[in-house]
């Protein structure tokens, strides 16, 4: 582990990953660093950022910038966030608390994984029950092992639900496969002692290897269809988020069934290769849930201030980092983490100066120059098959909406 207080001369995110992988195990880095199959996606998820282009205007007032928005209500100093992963505990000692005190102190928000490796009350204890923090869950075949997660994140004060909704089965991680892939025996996953303490009674299953996908295997349920966040819905009074989609189609039955909002990601290129990076899906999105009220999150291979910029013009209101930021927990713990939330807010509040604007409502997409492709443009009218027939006209005029719109 690097000294904390050590500058190292590290000034962008690219510097701390790069040193963060000299410094992890190899089994590690394959679990925080790797993909899906063969990783087309996950390279993409990059590429698709760097082929956009920044048209500035000039001559602009913007010696006064303001980085501030809202999400869910709540107040947060700057448009980007921490996303869910998992096990903290494999890069520093303290693990999601360190994590959860970096995003506190800079007043930005924190989706706690439920596979954390701290409770999720001893993260909200660590920091005073201050900050904003969702956490991020699944409803498991054990349902009322799902349903008393939820209860204990309302009481330590976590601010929504984030569901995952984009993994029925686990994807091919041929990465982890090849170092065969373990926690440590002295990590655990903190929420879910109970459960595997039931299920073990004299078996073979452990948090450890192999086991560990059989866990997820057994407690994974890939029967779950729309109709399923009534059940949800019933069990919480906090606002739900569907981490996951990357279709308008299915943001429209978000709005159908009635969630707050949605999260543009492809799990961070670990679940199925070849689906598009989240920056080429995220204007049909934008377009297909244009005036429904609902809050649009991304995710995807976002290092820099400027990728968070070109984001937030083709209509994103919040971006969460997740690889970046257990590279700055490996390097400095804390420090390392809040030193790459300083390094994105510094880098986009620079990216909003240069190209004119003060505010964040001032970020639109005559900012952009988007690749003269297909890329950015829905391909298909929807799948009819996925629709109830009462949703099916809603769905066609919104398609027929952003088919028209122009970025």
């Amino acid at each position: 582990m690097a000294n904390p207080n050590q500058k190292q001369n590290l000034v962008c995110l690219d510097d701390f990953e790069e040193r963060a992988k000299s410094l992890l195990p190899k089994s590690t880095l394959s679990y925080y660093s790797s993909g899906a199959d063969d990783q087309i996606t996950l390279r993409e998820n990059r590429s698709s950022l760097d082929r956009i282009q920044l048209l500035p205007r000039v001559l602009r007032d913007v010696s006064t910038v303001s980085l501030e928005t809202r999400i869910l209500g709540h107040t947060v100093a700057f448009p980007f966030g921490i996303a869910p992963t998992a096990f903290h505990k494999l890069a520093a000692p303290d693990g999601e608390i360190s994590t959860a005190k970096a995003a506190t102190e800079a007043n930005t928000c924190m989706t706690l994984s439920s596979f954390s490796n701290i409770s999720l009350e001893d993260v909200a204890e660590a920091c005073n029950f201050k900050g904003l923090r969702f956490f991020q869950s699944y409803i498991l075949k054990d349902t009322e092992h799902s349903k008393a997660l939820i209860k204990r994140a309302e009481l330590a004060g976590y601010k929504a639900i984030v569901l995952t909704v984009d993994t029925p089965v686990l994807g091919i991680r041929r990465e982890d496969e090849r170092v065969n892939f373990g926690l440590p025996d002295d990590i655990k996953l903190a929420n879910f002692s109970d459960l595997i303490s039931r299920q073990v009674q004299g078996k073979d299953v452990t948090e450890r290897g192999s086991a560990f996908r059989q866990f997820l295997a057994r407690n994974c349920d890939s029967s779950l269809t729309w109709d399923s966040l009534a059940w949800l819905k019933a069990n919480t009074s906090l606002p739900i988020v569907l981490k996951g989609i990357l279709s308008p189609e299915d943001a429209l039955l978000a709005v159908k069934y009635g969630v707050q909002a949605v999260w543009v990601s492809n799990h961070g290129a670990r679940q199925l290769d070849g689906v598009p990076a989240t920056i080429e899906c995220l204007p049909a999105i934008r377009n297909a849930l244009r005036g429904s009220g609902l809050e649009i999150y991304i995710d995807g291979g976002f290092r820099r201030g400027t990728d968070v910029l070109k984001a937030l013009a083709l209509g994103a209101n919040y971006v969460f980092l997740g690889r970046p930021i257990l590279w700055g927990l490996t390097v400095g713990q804390q420090k390392g983490v809040s030193r790459v939330i300083e390094l994105m807010r510094i880098e986009l509040e620079r990216a909003m100066r240069l190209c004119g604007a003060t505010a964040l409502e001032e970020i639109v997409p005559a900012m952009l120059l988007l690749p003269q492709s297909t890329r950015f443009q829905p391909s298909h009218k929807p799948y009819r098959p996925f629709y109830p027939r009462d949703l099916q006209p809603e769905v066609d005029m919104r398609y027929n909406h952003y088919l028209r719109s122009k970025f």
